[in-house]
């Protein structure tokens, strides 16, 4: 395993993170697994040196943070992980049950520290923008969980670039702690990030952990255009069909498994080689259903890819509309 620096913080994170998302309730999404059967990828993962998970509240509404408590509490010392999850999404009926408010973000650490069997979170992410919420109150409510010893750092995920400027002003501004990471949508098939979110992250020393590197599976290219796949999750996953899936997606793709062909690896290696040899990339998030999809993730870490090859596999991109801040 290789270990990098989150950002410009001094804390050590493997080059792959592991996505809980996948583990909860199939009440809560049919592709989920569920706790006996996720057990053993938090197993190989650390097996493998693996020390970066990343979970959210609403990801089955708890029960992945649950299940992600309890693996990392039997498998590992809680010293040697970095545990992240986030805040902002619906986690009951009443009107403060979401948002970034001061309200919502000091119920939800506690109840997310409760399900998680921890004291304190490594990295507390907010979980996309609050537009009815004024950024300072939630910055302010950050710095509070932090100074309380509840979280180490906070990140922030998909946004536009000049509310993540403002947020990271507030902070300064007030004498409070900035965001560390982006947790941004990017990967082959979507690039927009490249324009302002990633140049402004990398110029103010901000580690980013992207989201979908291989764009919800699509870039395993066993998508059909019709939006039908091999797996449970390429045919219910609607949130991914409304992200991919246009030609010149496909003909991304199309590249993708010609360089794997000729390098002797799988699609999903090509595609988290690229991710990986992107600036200011620290760990992209995977997710895993089967156990080969972990091993092949890590593996992907052996491929080196060369100038000419990251050209040959970008030069098809076509500008896209904003896609995943919401």
């Amino acid at each position: 395993m290789e270990y990098t620096k989150l950002g410009n913080t001094g804390l050590k994170v493997s080059r792959i993170c592991l996505g809980c998302m996948t583990y909860g309730s199939r009440k809560w999404r049919d592709w989920v697994l569920e706790e006996d059967a996720s057990r053993p990828f938090f197993k190989r993962a650390l097996e493998a040196g693996i020390n970066f998970f990343d979970t959210a509240d609403v990801y089955s509404i708890g029960v992945s943070e649950e299940i992600t408590g309890r693996a990392l509490k039997d498998f590992a010392r809680r010293d040697q992980i970095v545990l992240a999850t986030k805040v902002r999404n619906q986690m009951g009926p009443g009107p403060n049950d979401y948002g970034l408010s001061r309200k919502h973000i000091m119920d939800s650490i506690d109840a997310s520290l409760r399900r998680l069997q921890t004291d304190y979170v490594d990295l507390y992410q907010i979980h996309r923008w609050d537009y009815d919420t004024p950024i300072e109150e939630t910055m302010r409510a950050l710095d509070d969980v932090l100074r309380a010893g509840k979280a180490r750092y906070i990140g922030a995920s998909s946004m536009y670039a000049w509310q993540f400027a403002k947020a990271q002003t507030v902070a300064e501004k007030n004498g409070g702690a900035k965001f560390v990471t982006m947790q941004n949508h990017y990967n082959l098939v979507y690039r927009e990030e490249e324009r302002e979110m990633i140049p402004f992250c990398l110029d103010q020393g901000v580690g980013l952990i992207p989201w979908s590197p291989l764009a919800r599976g699509f870039l395993a290219g066993n998508r059909t255009r019709d939006k039908k796949g091999e797996t449970a999750r390429s045919q219910s996953d609607t949130f991914g069909h409304s992200l991919y899936y246009r030609d010149e997606d496909f003909k991304i793709v199309e590249r993708v498994a010609e360089l794997a062909r000729k390098r002797g690896v799988k699609n999903m290696q090509i595609a988290l080689a690229w991710i990986l040899n992107k600036p200011g990339v620290a760990a992209p998030i995977i997710g895993a259903t089967k156990m080969n999809h972990l091993d092949e993730a890590i593996a992907a870490l052996e491929v080196k890819l060369s100038a000419d090859e990251m050209k040959f596999l970008e030069g098809l991109y076509q500008p896209h509309p904003i896609l995943g801040h919401s």
